[in-house]
């Protein structure tokens, strides 16, 4: 009965609560707002595509006001009907959020629509709007992935230029700078709107064509882009700070005198559009530096330190500009402060090994230069090592000789690191009078120096409690691993005047190291210099004493290697202004920063920093920020247009390197004389080792961690890095979503943030942020609020649909609840509206559901396609009806075991002719299954004349034909290390020449006759790397030596008939499969040549030319013959793992289409995917089948020839189709024209394959219905088209702007078609340009008839029995 009882409370209980929540149901609905009929029509017209946009503007407050109550009734309705509703509210619940900037919320109601719709990818405002919130948490990853698939489903999408241009900046940010390009050219050429104006993407293509060392085209870009009335102060200072830098470091641009003069003027210019640039400031004192005006050049840095703050490069430079003054003292206090700025800071520390070198010192020079080789920007590490060694023997010696109790010039490094920084180094009083003095060439001396000559002023200057506090080098001081950090003098303008001068320092230090034979009156004076140097230490020991207890806020120590404060906690800088914002806005709080190059803010390899972003991440299970810090090595953030540093990682003697390789991960080519020789002759060096590189082994104990620190962001050097891709790494279909602060924003994304907006960005945040006055202020709308990792709301995960999505957003509760209206639920929803709210779905196109049969009549397709407009689908999509964007394939399932991951390579033997001939051979090639097929004896038994394509004969036949070389690192195959032989690297790099036959046959014969003495050096190098390899921490090992270059002559084109006829003769004797020209080949229907694929190309070749990872063309098969004498090693991965290949060049920010990699074998092993790798043999023809993904290195010295063939399968075919759409999403040109050479085939060919011609012809009604449908909608406007017939053997046309292939209705510009040269445009491009097609000619090529008649006549024909190839 107790029980029972029980048992009655608790129903009673629970009765009341039922009664209780029904009340409080009741009383929602009463309280819920309601829409009437002319809101819900409002709101139907509102999506995504108004985010930034101007209308959404002119209204503001009352717009805001609508969202908000529309958001309170959709959540309303959402949790009456606990979530089941039709899929269209959450839709429009996350446009809502959207545009109310809340965008966990958006993202939140955008992952519910996801989950429930099944085609999602036909609704363009959903993708749209699903990037525009990945963008904003700089997802890149994803954020790429939605917009593309925008514009694959609807080209003409009305914000198709907003897209373009975030596309560009994000392929950017991801060095993919010829993708940025692109896409950035594709904005430019945009007549509609977008959040930068035409000039701010104009200086951004200038930008990348000086990333991409195309020196002279940036050079006209920049000046062109000056010539434009009305530029903006912002852009025009940029635009000139580029320009000069850019003059100061490429030599190609003039002789040095004339550059210097140009750079300087640049300058200046530059700093009259905007005086308080640090980054213009120090460019312009490197610039007085390198003509030897010693004291402007001070003066510059000077500017540089007050105006950009903590600036290790600056420090650097100062620390040479005294040494080269003969100035040690001084420059060891200014080296000091570029290493505590920066601990890897890898010239700082090679310039502070050498001062204290050239002092005697070498236990101090040791640890300096072994700091150095442990940061990852040192690109000497061989010649460092050598120096290490040789001063380690030195300083045994010296001990051997007991002369080491000599004393010493300078403090050593641990009491250096200690001692306090006097007032000239960061007093900020002084200069404001010469700063306007600064830009103009002068020969006075600084106020604060005494001495005579050139002599630089010495550290007395006054420094009051005010500037103390917002001292760089004071806020970043750290703590030394050997002593902790010591306060600074807190008064140095109270320094007494019996101070010794450095000069008498320097005396003191010679008179010690010869006090045995010094004379009486020396030795008077030596005891004299010792007590007023003892008087001094004391004094200053005293000083710190006095300070210590003194509070300075913003003075703190800094983050040190080993810990530092929360960063929300840390106390923020001054706000930071964004171009063209009109208030400022509060900058992120301080985080770890990489090192800052001598010529660059941190992230950049050059000059090429354009911020444009805001610091929001989106957070993910990255295990650590190290790991975030550590998938990200390579990348190159792209900062503010206006703190751009230059193109190049120059030093002081004028050093430059390939701006890829200063990467965010501290790989910046840095201040001093470290890396090679001076180029500069008005600029000694000071550091006289080679740029040759060396393992750093030593593990002595060092002076300071050469791990980065956690810095303070300053307006120039601090701009927090970026990580072009947060979510690269992570495959798991959840992920935890936050909003950050922007500390933990940094402190987990080290790279992504390199984007955010500081003073000197120029894309500021209109790229991110709708700034309408009644939804944000300009303060807002640069740095999103966002709460603190502690009191962020609780959030749902982030479903990252496998690789075939998008990334959907997390389930983040929409009303702030952790269940109910968003909670998962795979069930099909219950898709009715309350009856007493008036919401209207949104206004979306209609899909058409008409399908047609793939055998109708052509009359049918046209009546089908009348009106029928776009349905949700890219209109020149040649895939089926109602089929999602192109997708990654998923690796093959059940992954294969590890001992099946080397399978042998199929290898058949020929005797003789017949054997070539006999038909088995190649259905076997051709078989999927095959991924290769090695042909071994192929030229004994077909008797093949080889010599044809020998260097000789070359030589003889056409020695001034054309030859395309790229100079390479000679490697062992199954490794690929990077330029500084310090890491290994999927990233293949060269560079590209040209030259002839006959010149590249002197070089490959000069190589052939030293091979004996390389092929031994090569063994030796190959014994070595394999032992180093037996070890754990192998890996992370430097090779030892430097890499040699070579030289590899590649794309040598041998089609011409009459040049090649005894070579192209030959090759008839292949049997018909293999043949360049076949009727059986697909690629001899294309109806012209495509240099490569259906036409021969010619390879010449030394051991270690290296043909990079790639596919062929549309997945064609290939042959490739090895002329010899030399072998070649291939490696190929089956087609079906292209996907792991492409994730794998993602995450190392490598384009896998058009990038150059080189695939590390250890993480193909762990991924499980199978490797094919064999030896071609003089004579061999290697058969690549259909997609196989293959690289190739040579082991001799060998010629090869190679094209393409094109199998008349359904396989080939379907694959070289999912290809043309895959290229179409990734905006990259098809090198093969499907559509054109289906058209051909059906002309051409009879097609028994069932498969085959289903999706020929499917491609013909595809084509028949676009061009249907573009022709009415030309009549539409009013528009004609001219009768343009095709020639023969004209090429397949293409659009001049997005390189989509146009086929029949060519859209060209007027101009061109009046001179004859027609600049041909896809239709989508030319209503870009103009709306009404104004200064456009449509040709037509063919007649709708004709088109139809072949779309009639193209039928199955019956099956055939095999016959001999």
């Amino acid at each position: 009965m107790k029980s029972c009882g029980v048992s009655l409370a608790a129903a009673a209980g629970d009765e009341e609560k039922k009664m209780a929540a029904g009340k409080a149901s009741e009383r929602e609905e009463e309280d819920a707002p309601r829409l009437s009929a002319q809101e819900s029509d409002t709101l139907a017209r509102i999506d995504s595509s108004l985010f930034g946009d101007q209308r959404l503007h002119e209204d503001g407050a009352s717009m805001k006001a609508l969202l908000i109550k529309a958001v309170r009734c959709y959540e309303s309705v959402i949790q009456k009907s606990e979530g089941k509703v039709d899929p269209e509210f959450f839709c429009q619940l996350g446009h809502f959020k959207l545009l109310l900037e809340e965008y966990s919320k958006a993202l939140s109601a955008y992952q519910r629509y996801y989950s429930l719709q099944s085609d999602y990818w036909k609704n363009a405002a959903f993708l749209y709007g699903l990037g525009m919130v990945y963008f904003h948490y700089n997802a890149f990853q994803w954020a790429i992935k939605a917009f593309q698939e925008v514009l694959y489903i609807e080209p003409g999408f009305s914000r198709a230029k907003e897209i373009h241009l975030r596309l560009g900046l994000m392929f950017k940010v991801n060095t993919d700078y010829e993708s940025s390009l692109k896409h950035f050219q594709l904005a430019l050429i945009d007549s509609n709107q977008c959040t930068l104006s035409k000039a701010e993407i104009q200086f951004h293509i200038a930008h990348l064509y000086e990333i991409q060392k195309r020196y002279r085209t940036a050079k006209e870009a920049y000046e062109s882009l000056l010539q434009t009335e009305n530029l903006p102060a912002q852009v025009k200072a940029a635009t000139l700070q580029q320009l000069g830098w850019m003059h100061h470091t490429v030599e190609q641009l003039g002789d040095k005198a004339n550059k210097d003069s140009y750079a300087i003027q640049c300058l200046q210019k530059s700093l009259e559009a905007d005086p308080n640039s640090g980054q213009s400031w120090y460019f312009l004192g490197r610039c007085y530096s390198s003509i030897g005006k010693v004291q402007d050049a001070f003066i510059s840095y000077r500017q540089s330190i007050d105006k950009s703050e903590a600036s290790a490069d600056t420090w650097c430079s100062i620390g040479v500009l005294y040494q080269q003054q003969n100035q040690p003292m001084d420059a060891l206090q200014a080296y000091i402060c570029a290493v505590q700025l920066d601990h890897s800071h890898a010239a700082a520390w090679m310039d502070l090994g050498t001062l204290y070198e050239s002092c005697n010192q070498p236990q101090d020079a040791i640890k300096c230069y072994i700091n150095a080789t442990r940061s990852k920007t040192c690109t000497n590490t061989a010649a460092l090592a050598a120096r290490i060694k040789y001063l380690q023997a030195q300083f045994c010696n010296l001990q051997h000789n007991s002369l080491q109790s000599k004393s010493k010039m300078l403090p050593s490094i641990e009491e250096a690191w200690s001692l306090p920084i006097p007032a000239e180094l960061t007093s900020r009083q002084g200069i404001q009078s010469a700063g306007t003095q600064a830009c103009k060439p002068h020969p006075g001396s600084s106020g604060a120096s005494h001495g005579s000559g050139q002599s630089l002023p010495p550290h007395v200057s006054a420094l009051d409690q005010a500037e103390g506090q917002t001292s760089p080098a004071k806020r970043k001081r750290t703590a030394s691993p050997a002593k902790s950090s010591e306060s600074w003098s807190n008064n140095p303008a109270q320094t007494p005047n019996w101070y010794p001068s450095p000069q008498k320092l320097q005396l003191l230090e010679q008179l010690r190291v010869n006090r045995a034979a010094l004379k009486p009156a020396q030795l008077q004076m030596l005891e004299q210099l010792e007590a007023q140097l003892s008087a001094m230490n004391l004094h200053q020991q005293q000083m710190r004493h006095s300070s210590s207890g003194q509070i300075r806020p913003s003075l703190t120590n800094g983050p040190s290697a080993e810990s530092s404060l929360p960063a929300h906690t840390a106390p923020r800088s001054p706000a930071l202004r964004p171009p063209f914002l009109p208030s400022p806005a509060p900058r992120p709080a301080p985080q770890p920063s990489p090192s800052v190059g001598n010529n660059h803010t941190p992230g950049s390899g050059s000059n090429r920093d354009v911020p444009y972003l805001q610091p929001n991440t989106l957070p993910h299970n990255c295990t650590s920020p190290a790991e975030a810090w550590k998938s990200q090595q390579h990348l190159n953030s792209t900062q503010g247009l206006q703190k751009s540093p230059g193109s190049q990682s120059a030093c002081p003697n004028g050093d430059r390197r390939l701006s890829s390789s200063a990467s965010a991960d501290g790989s910046h080519n840095q201040v001093g004389h470290s890396s090679t020789t001076p180029s500069d002759p008005s600029e000694p060096a000071v550091n006289h080792l080679s740029s040759t590189s060396s393992p750093a082994s030593s593990s002595s104990h060092t002076a300071t961690s050469g791990a980065p620190t956690g810095t303070a962001p300053t307006k120039e050097s601090a701009v927090p890095q970026g990580n072009a891709s947060t979510a690269t790494n992570h495959h798991s279909p959840h992920h935890s979503l936050t909003p950050a602060s922007p500390a933990a924003r940094s402190a987990d994304n080290p790279q992504l943030s390199a984007l955010l907006g500081g003073k000197d960005g120029l894309a500021d945040s209109r790229v991110n942020h709708v700034h309408s006055r009644g939804l944000s202020s300009p303060v807002s709308a640069l740095f999103t609020a966002s709460p603190s990792p502690r009191s962020i709301e609780p959030a749902g995960s982030l479903n990252k649909p496998g690789s075939a999505t998008p990334g959907p957003p997390p389930t983040v509760t929409v009303n702030g609840s952790g269940g109910g209206a968003c909670s998962e639920d795979s069930q099909s929803p219950l898709k009715a509206e309350p009856p007493e709210l008036c919401i209207r779905a949104p206004h979306r196109p209609a899909h058409s559901s008409s399908t047609v049969s793939i055998y109708p009549t052509s009359a049918d397709v046209l009546k089908a396609c009348r009106n029928l407009g776009k349905n949700g689908l890219s209109s020149s999509s040649i895939l089926l009806n109602k089929c999602p964007p192109p997708r990654l394939p998923p690796p093959p399932s059940p992954p294969l075991p590890k001992d099946k991951l080397n399978p042998p390579t199929p290898s058949i033997y020929l005797e003789n002719k017949r054997d070539a001939f006999f038909p088995p051979l190649h259905q076997f090639c051709t078989n999927p299954s095959n991924p290769v097929t090695v042909i071994r004896g192929l030229a004994g038994a077909l008797k093949l004349d080889l010599g044809l394509f020998s260097t000789k004969t070359l030589v003889e036949a056409n020695p001034d034909h054309l030859v395309e070389v790229r100079t390479q690192l000679c490697q062992p195959a199954d490794e690929n290390w990077d330029a500084s032989s310090t890491r290994k690297q999927w990233r293949c790099e060269s560079s590209r020449s040209y030259t002839t036959i006959a010149k590249f046959a002197q070089y490959q014969a000069a190589s052939f006759q030293e091979s004996l003495r390389e092929e031994n050096e090569k063994k030796g190098q190959k014994e070595l790397s394999n032992s180093e390899m037996t070890s754990s921490d192998s890996v992370s090992r430097r090779r030892k030596g430097p890499l040699k270059q070579i030289k590899f002559g590649t794309n040598i084109d041998v089609s011409d008939e009459k040049k090649w006829k005894l070579q192209l003769q030959e090759l008839g004797k292949l049997p018909a499969f293999a043949r360049v020209v076949s009727a059986g080949n697909l690629l001899s229907h294309v109806g012209h040549s495509i240099l490569g694929m259906n036409t021969v190309q010619l390879f010449m070749k030394v051991p270690g030319s290296r043909t990079p990872g790639h596919q062929k063309h549309n997945n064609f098969c290939a042959v490739n013959i090895n002329i010899g004498p030399g072998d070649c090693e291939w490696f190929a991965v089956p087609e079906p793992y292209w996907g792991v290949m492409s994730e794998f060049c993602e995450k190392n920010n490598i384009n896998f289409l058009k990038g150059s990699w080189w695939p590390n074998l250890e993480d193909l092993y762990e991924s499980n995917v199978p490797v094919y790798r064999f030896i071609q043999r003089p004579g061999d023809l290697v058969w690549l089948n259909t997609g196989t993904v293959h690289w190739v290195q040579a082991i001799g010295w060998c010629n090869n020839i190679s094209w393409n063939v094109g199998p008349l399968t359904a396989y080939q075919y379907k694959l070289a189709v999912e290809r043309y759409e895959w290229n179409k999403l990734q905006s990259v040109k098809s090198v093969v024209p499907m559509v054109h050479l289906s058209w051909n085939m059906a002309r051409n060919i009879k097609v028994s394959d069932h498969k085959l011609f289903e999706m020929i012809k499917f491609c013909l009604l595809r084509t028949l219905k676009q061009c249907q449908s573009i022709k009415e909608a030309l009549v539409a406007a009013g528009k004609e088209t001219v009768w343009h017939r095709r020639s023969r053997d004209e090429p397949a046309h293409y659009c001049t702007i997005c390189e989509v292939e146009v086929f029949n209705l060519l859209f060209v510009t007027s101009d061109s078609y009046s001179r004859k040269s027609y600049a041909v445009h896809c239709q989508d491009c030319a209503r870009k340009g103009s709306g009404d097609l104004d200064g456009f000619v449509v040709l037509e090529q063919f007649k709708m008839e004709d088109l139809m008649h072949i779309y009639e006549q193209f039928s199955l024909a019956p099956a055939l029995h095999s016959s001999s190839s």
